[in-house]
């Protein structure tokens, strides 16, 4: 299985990235980028989708609303406000950026809704060379949803992200089973790298160079680090979806190295964090 779809690789019409539960060989997650520029449709079909721009803004009309996107210069300059697309939906983009769609299988209808970007909570996790911040876009306590989770990081040259390495891969206490989908944009033309791992039972591997516009995707196992090279800001884009009927996210650290954590208490957070400015 191919699951390092490098950038460009996976483009149609105005989609630089589409990502579909049938090209990602699973059942429940995905993601379209589009590249905008003017006036462009999109349908939801039997998903629930975000419209959230990773550069420029735009004006987004769907179910007899309209929404107007500020969005942003670019990933690491602020949080950006966002509109949420209901299954079934046809929605008319006008405006002009790179704007995300990600998108979860659901079999509910929910109503439009548009976010301003204060309302999205922005966290510094981890410390000293794991530290990194984190836009909690359409979490369970962030964002009502049926099915989607959505989240951004931002690690700064040299350090580590998506670190102790964890997991959700299966339903049980303290874990939930959900796809992901890593969508990476680099500063500067640079370079970072993912590594994904699994078990004896679940074997699985990917250690790969990502580039901007790359995606990994991640359908079990132990994912972490993810490194951004010095020199290099590394951004992603998480989307997550998966069967249960209880929209949550639980990791599972892998024990041998959750004890890393407990390092990070000793040790200050970034001084480049935060990244930008939230508005």
């Amino acid at each position: 299985m191919n699951l390092h779809r490098p950038a460009g690789s996976t483009a149609a019409g105005p989609f630089s990235t589409v990502i579909t539960p049938e090209s990602a060989n699973w059942g429940y997650s995905g993601l379209r980028v589009l590249e905008l520029d003017g006036t462009e449709t999109v349908t939801t079909g039997g998903f629930e989708a975000l419209v959230l721009p990773l550069s420029g803004s735009c004006t987004v009309a769907v179910d007899g609303e309209k929404f107007e996107l500020a969005g942003r210069t670019g990933v690491f300059d602020a949080v950006t406000d966002f509109a949420y697309l209901p299954s079934g939906s046809e929605a008319t983009l006008t405006g002009s950026g790179r704007i995300a769609l990600p998108a979860a299988k659901t079999g509910k209808k929910l109503s439009a809704r548009y976010q301003p970007a204060a309302a999205t909570p922005s966290e510094l996790r981890g410390a000293g060379n794991c530290s990194r911040q984190v836009n909690n876009y359409c979490l369970p306590d962030t964002f009502e949803a049926d099915q989607l989770l959505v989240c951004e990081v931002l690690t700064p040259g040299g350090n580590w992200s998506s670190y102790p390495p964890h997991k959700h891969d299966e339903a049980r206490e303290g874990e939930s089973e959900l796809e992901e989908i890593y969508y990476f944009e680099v500063a500067d033309q640079g370079m970072g790298y993912q590594r994904v791992y699994g078990t004896a039972e679940r074997p699985i591997e990917v250690l790969a160079e990502v580039r901007g516009g790359d995606v990994v995707l991640i359908p079990h196992g132990w994912h972490g680090p993810s490194m951004a090279a010095p020199g290099y800001d590394l951004y992603y884009l998480n989307v997550m979806a998966g069967p249960g009927q209880e929209r949550a996210w639980l990791i599972c650290d892998d024990p041998a190295h959750g004890w890393v954590r407990q390092t990070w208490e000793s040790q200050d957070v970034d001084p480049r964090l935060p990244f930008g400015r939230k508005p």
